[in-house]
């Protein structure tokens, strides 16, 4: 950015764009794997995981939401649901060939493809804060970038997460993946979160006018415009976005945190079913029931 700045050299934003957006949700995968996967949760599947849940994610879900959703106070809501839905399908795409499906392998795997997705997310919105109407703006991108960066741990990357963990978890021990009662509630509660996350700043000027909103004020939102906030009000209004978003990532991270703390005797219940017991020796050779030193007899035939 420094060198960017210093030289307007144009050609230097794209490694902006790049780094800033790939940075944090790559090194959050790789702290991940090292957390401790099984020897199907390979570095070639998790790359195919961070793509495939990024473009292709990122392509479903603004197809449908171009065409299924329309300006409403739930649009978010609408948001929220495609956009988990999309992952989840990005998922169990990738996880196609997993075999021993323990819930710590869905964890790490959900995560991978929710930062994939939050990874090109970020590229394009650093791409739409660059161009503003006073020309390219370098700080506008790396406010962005910066914002995006330190929030992406408790967004995208967290809610797949949660879905990974419970897929996998109900799918244990079976040839296909099962959509149980348990995952539809997780897409439900993970897509609450999202839409939460994403209207939390709308919901912060709504509370703030309910609370200090002048007569002026509602006078303008009845005609349709959006009053500006007093200096007061501006300090409330981002102190409940932030504290809105604080307390939608402790929900978020104390959901994934008992679901880590789960999957040890989870996980240990998946190994033992599936070990295979030795088979019983035939009767010629059964050895005695009480050790007298002699070789067995063999049976009659």
């Amino acid at each position: 950015m420094l060198v960017t700045a210093l030289t307007d050299n144009s050609n230097l934003l794209p490694t902006i764009v790049l780094l800033g957006s790939f940075v944090v949700p790559a090194a959050f995968v790789v702290w991940a794997y090292a957390h401790g996967t099984s020897a199907e949760i390979t570095v070639p599947r998790l790359f195919r995981a961070f793509v495939v849940g990024g473009v292709l994610g990122l392509l479903g879900a603004s197809v449908l939401e171009t065409y299924l959703l329309h300006p409403s106070p739930w649009m978010y809501v609408g948001v929220g649901l495609i956009e988990e839905a999309v992952k989840l399908a990005a998922l169990i795409y990738v996880a196609l060939g997993v075999r021993m499906r323990t819930t710590r392998d869905g964890l790490v795997l959900g995560a991978t493809v929710g930062f994939g997705f939050a990874a090109f997310e970020s590229a394009g919105y650093a791409l739409n804060a660059l161009f503003t109407v006073h020309g390219l703006s370098l700080w506008a991108l790396v406010e962005t970038e910066i914002l995006r960066g330190v929030l992406t741990p408790v967004g995208h990357g967290l809610w797949t997460a949660i879905l990974g963990g419970v897929l996998f978890s109900a799918s244990r021990g079976r040839r296909r993946f099962r959509i149980s009662w348990l995952v539809v509630l997780a897409w439900l509660g993970v897509s609450v979160l999202h839409a939460l996350w994403d209207s939390m700043h709308g919901i912060a000027i709504a509370v703030t006018l309910r609370l200090t909103g002048d007569a002026w004020q509602y006078g303008l939102i009845d005609r349709g415009y959006l009053p500006e906030a007093t200096s007061e009000q501006g300090h409330l209004i981002a102190v409940l976005d932030w504290g809105g978003l604080f307390a939608i990532s402790l929900v978020g991270l104390g959901w994934l945190r008992a679901l880590a703390r789960r999957s040890p005797s989870d996980d240990d219940g998946e190994s033992e079913a599936t070990s295979v017991a030795p088979p019983p020796l035939p009767a010629s050779v059964q050895p005695p029931l009480f050790g007298t030193g002699a070789p067995p007899r063999p049976s009659n035939p």
